[in-house]
């Protein structure tokens, strides 16, 4: 082994030296995969230097040129992370238009490897990774519960979204697994911000599945009226019922020839 570390021609290897080199082989190419896969990791790839020219190009007139922020135009983005980056880049929401504009799903301004190299710049100046998310299909159950415990009152329980006071909460039916799990842990725009500490990581992983599972929901009967929710199809079935009531008593009390 020796010889091998200075770059010497290696002896002939006998049966065990063969087995070790190629455990060796495997272990290395395990540890590599694992790597590649550990949880809360930035997108692969990303070159920060391309992200640097990327961000001055396109975010600093809101962000500044040194990322610290600009008074009204948009914040300090030291800390904000691959998190922040990688969610608003890929759904669209950034760059907006104007500073003022509330950020709403649109196609996204780069492709996926110029993405990749922000959110890498981006991470560069700190802050958190992008969560790793596994939608447990095992717990869409639990996932409805924790759903409507702290979702539904502003995404309805189908998740189709709704209007708020000064905003829109999205549908969701475009989001991937890990959007749902950024923004639960980023809170974007009026969304509140969920720690790990309020809803752990098999928390997220449950509400993931749910939201995945709304995307083709059953329909047990009835009208399913786009799956909108039980309050929005409540109120259109007493419209009709109350359409239908109305329509009766014109012909009830109508006089006869």
């Amino acid at each position: 082994m020796g010889a091998l570390a200075r770059g010497a021609a290696p002896a002939a290897a006998g049966g065990g030296d063969v087995k070790a080199l190629a455990l060796l082989a495997a272990t290395a190419a395990l540890l590599a995969l694992a790597a590649s896969a550990s949880p809360g990791r930035a997108p692969r790839g990303g070159d920060p230097a391309r992200g640097r020219a990327l961000y001055v190009a396109g975010c600093a007139r809101c962000h500044g040129d040194d990322a610290r922020g600009i008074p009204t135009r948009g914040p300090d983005l030291h800390g904000a992370g691959a998190l922040a980056a990688d969610f608003y880049l890929r759904t669209g929401r950034m760059p907006l238009a104007e500073p003022r504009d509330e950020p709403v799903r649109a196609k996204p301004a780069y492709s996926s490897a110029e993405i990749e190299d922000l959110v890498a710049y981006l991470a560069s100046l700190g802050g958190p990774p992008v969560p790793a998310v596994r939608p447990d299909t095992t717990a869409i159950a639990r996932g409805r519960n924790l759903f409507a415990t702290n979702c539904a009152g502003c995404h309805q329980i189908a998740a189709r979204g709704g209007v708020l006071t000064g905003g829109i909460a999205p549908a969701l039916e475009q989001a991937t697994p890990t959007q749902i799990a950024e923004a639960i842990r980023l809170g974007p725009y009026l969304m509140p911000r969920f720690s790990a500490r309020e809803l752990p990581p098999e928390d997220v992983d449950a509400i993931a599945a749910y939201v995945l599972s709304m995307r083709d929901p059953p329909n047990r009967g009835g009208w399913g009226i786009g799956d909108i929710g039980p309050i929005p199809e409540g109120m259109v079935a007493w419209l009709i019922g109350l359409a239908a009531l109305i329509g009766v008593a014109r012909l009830i009390g109508e006089p006869g020839p």
